[in-house]
């Protein structure tokens, strides 16, 4: 797992979001989470492009992963 995911764009994203201030904390359980569904997002891709016998995983493979 990335550890040195950077929290500075996950607190503009929560802002950008409605949030006034966001503790340390829950930047680190976003980061987490965020990093999470993220690599089940990609296990699906992979997936997907397997099943369509390529090796590399395309734009439209992400999409379709990110719809399931």
């Amino acid at each position: 797992m990335v550890k040195d995911f950077p929290l500075l764009p996950l607190e503009k994203i929560a802002r950008e979001a409605g949030a006034e201030r966001v503790s340390h904390s829950a930047l680190i359980v976003l980061k987490e989470v965020l990093l999470e569904m993220s690599e089940e997002l990609a296990r699906e891709a992979v997936k997907l492009s397997e099943h369509a016998k390529r090796v590399t995983v395309k734009r439209e493979d992400i999409i379709l992963a990110a719809k399931r």
